[in-house]
């Protein structure tokens, strides 16, 4: 199965959780690729992932399976080339576009599952991976809160969350789909711009059930879950934004003790000499 995340340095350690997670709950082999880049803005500049890190990722990886693999694709220059201008000093990262761009990269496959370096895998996910998309681009669940308030087709639901993203990179390739994606980001200010332009040029989407991309409270059939911002209305109106990463506020404040085994392997993995 191939997995992409997209990210810079800062998500060396999200990236580390979720891949332990997703190795201990899958029996097949795994290809994860990761794409970085240095980006640069008026407010700072983003470095790519490091090599060092990626081979320490690949030797983990091949501990469970010899063939698992780990590869680093460095698109500064591809990213360069095509500037999403209108969507590049927002409030969101520029790293979220970058997965706009793995229709450019050759050495991707034609099917590939997206995720998020804050998307937990707690069950195994084959049965997601392995549906049919050949009528579709991409397959996704709906966005928890963002369902309510955009629409784009004709079905009453149809605003995905991007943050797990089972692509059809073939299909995608052959339409143009992320080709226009980075266009709009290029030329339109958006709200989460990545999420936004894939709702809004996708006409080829598979909605998927809750349970692949968990965004709001964690259930016995969860098979990722997305640690996104939520909203709590009860008994004050609160907002948090509380990261796997962020044991303390995920014990005290969450409740979910449920990935403390990945979380401890996560630590060791982190604090180890390379």
């Amino acid at each position: 199965m191939n997995i992409m995340y997209c990210g810079d340095q800062h998500i060396e350690e999200g990236l580390a959780i979720s891949i332990i997670s997703v190795l201990k709950n899958t029996k097949q082999p795994l290809h994860f690729y990761i794409l970085t880049a240095k980006i640069k803005t008026k407010k700072q500049i983003f470095y790519p992932i490091s090599d060092t890190f990626i081979t320490k990722l690949n030797e983990y990886a091949q501990k469970f399976d010899a063939q698992n693999t780990v590869r680093k694709f460095d698109i500064t220059d591809l990213f360069d080339a095509s500037l999403p201008l209108a969507n590049l000093n927002t409030s969101f990262t520029p790293n979220c576009m970058l997965r706009l761009y793995s229709d450019l990269l050759p050495d991707l496959p034609d099917k590939i599952l997206y995720l998020d370096a804050d998307v937990l895998c707690r069950q195994d996910f084959s049965d997601f991976y392995e549906q049919d998309l050949s009528e579709g681009e991409i397959a996704g669940s709906l966005d928890h809160y963002g369902k309510w308030f955009f629409h784009r087709q004709l079905r009453l639901f149809d605003y995905i969350n991007s943050g797990v993203l089972l692509l059809n990179l073939k299909q995608i390739r052959a339409d143009g789909l992320f080709e226009k994606c980075r266009r709009k980001c290029r030329t339109t200010r958006m709200f989460m711009p990545d999420q936004s332009a894939i709702n809004r040029l996708c006409h080829a989407k598979v909605i998927t059930e809750t349970k692949y991309n968990e965004q709001h409270r964690l259930k016995d059939q969860t098979v990722f879950q997305h640690f996104t911002t939520s909203f709590k209305f009860l008994p004050h109106f609160k907002i948090w934004t509380i990261k796997p990463w962020q044991v303390e506020l995920l014990h005290n404040e969450l409740g979910i003790y449920e990935y403390d085994d990945v979380l401890a392997e996560s630590n060791k993995f982190m604090t180890e000499k390379n």
